[in-house]
């Protein structure tokens, strides 16, 4: 979703281009383009398995919201990552691959649509979680898959249209230091409408770990109310779960928390427009360290489209539990009995990772 570049050529003093400094790899954001795609992807299809298995009725509005996460990702990263990749092939050149500027206004949309919807959907299944844990039997009367389509669709409604607000207006998206990618606007004309987005997603990461304390609040209550009659297993479930969303919590806030709080100071005229200036002997060092910050934190929330599909599902415990039991078996059977053990160990993960 960002572009991976430290530093760009900047005019000297004679007019010519300085030599570039710390330049990365154009294998750094296809390696990270694949990855991204290869655990939406994977995720996909273990929510389509799951969703389609019997005995699943209860869990598919949590199951919708994680495929429609999974693929939110997944078009975010299709329609952003080979753009940047296109400017990484002409020598970082945007001018040389979008002589019009259309694209950057495409790119600008992509990156506000597809980065505000994923907070979003986290918003609306941390929400979830909670009603289930904390109002259960209003969540089974009130709670259904058709109710979750009509919320995601309203999200990705909503998303799309704030993302399209620069067509009509209200403020605009532009090229961005060190000129490899584009994104919202924080100058004059602008201003509002980042610091719109930047509150937004603010306010959604907010709910999500709100309502996720909330989730833990109940499950620890219910864990001590539970122990002595339930023993181990109810125990472990509840520890697996409260690992999982402080994983969530941790790894949302890591991600978006330091982009959005920098787009807040921009617009309250902490501006980064000098990023484009050559920079003076004095200020050269300062200046560079605020402009890295800033690409750091857009390079932290593209990295959360890799991240989401790990941290939401393919990395319960149980699941690796059973995994490491399967590897296991098979490496140290080698009788017919023991192989029969890891057949069987390895059936019973492919069932828990449905």
């Amino acid at each position: 979703m960002s572009p991976w570049q430290r530093c760009e050529p900047l005019p000297n003093a004679t007019g010519r281009a300085a030599e570039p400094c710390g330049a990365v790899s154009v294998a750094i954001p296809l390696a990270m383009m694949l990855a991204g795609m290869a655990g939406n992807a994977l995720a996909m299809l273990l929510v389509s398995r799951s969703y389609r298995a019997k005995g699943s009725r209860r869990k598919r509005s949590f199951l919708l919201c994680i495929g429609s996460l999974a693929l939110t990702d997944m078009l975010g990263q299709l329609l952003t990552s080979p753009i940047v990749i296109s400017v990484y092939l002409a020598d970082r050149a945007w001018d040389a691959v979008d002589p019009s500027g259309r694209l950057c206004a495409f790119f600008g949309f992509a990156m506000t649509a597809f980065g505000l919807c994923p907070l979003l959907i986290a918003s609306a299944m941390a929400a979830e979680r909670a009603l289930a844990t904390r109002a259960p039997h209003w969540y089974a009367t009130h709670m259904s898959p058709r109710v979750t389509r009509a919320a995601l669709l309203a999200i990705g409604a909503a998303a799309l249209a704030i993302a399209l607000l620069p067509l009509a207006g209200l403020g605009r998206y532009a090229l961005q230091w060190p000129g490899t990618w584009c994104f919202i606007s924080t100058g004059a004309g602008s201003a509002a409408f980042a610091a719109a987005f930047a509150a937004l997603g603010l306010l959604s990461l907010a709910v999500t770990v709100g309502c996720n304390l909330a989730t833990i609040g109940a499950l620890l209550a219910r864990c001590r109310a539970r122990a002595p009659r339930a023993g181990r297993p109810w125990g472990r479930i509840a520890t697996d779960t409260l690992l999982q969303l402080l994983g969530i919590m941790c790894v949302l806030s890591a991600c978006w928390a330091p982009l959005l709080v920098t787009m807040l100071r921009m617009t309250w005229g902490h501006s980064l427009e000098h990023c484009r200036a050559v920079p003076t002997p004095a200020q050269g060092n300062a200046r560079h360290r605020d402009c890295d910050f800033f690409l750091t934190a857009v390079r932290l929330a593209s990295l959360n489209q890799i991240l989401d599909p790990w941290v939401y599902l393919l990395l319960r415990r149980m699941l690796l539990q059973r995994c490491c039991q399967a590897a296991s078996a098979v490496s140290h059977c080698s009788n017919a009995n023991c192989g029969a053990r890891a057949t069987a160990l390895s059936e019973e993960t492919r069932r828990t990772a449905a």
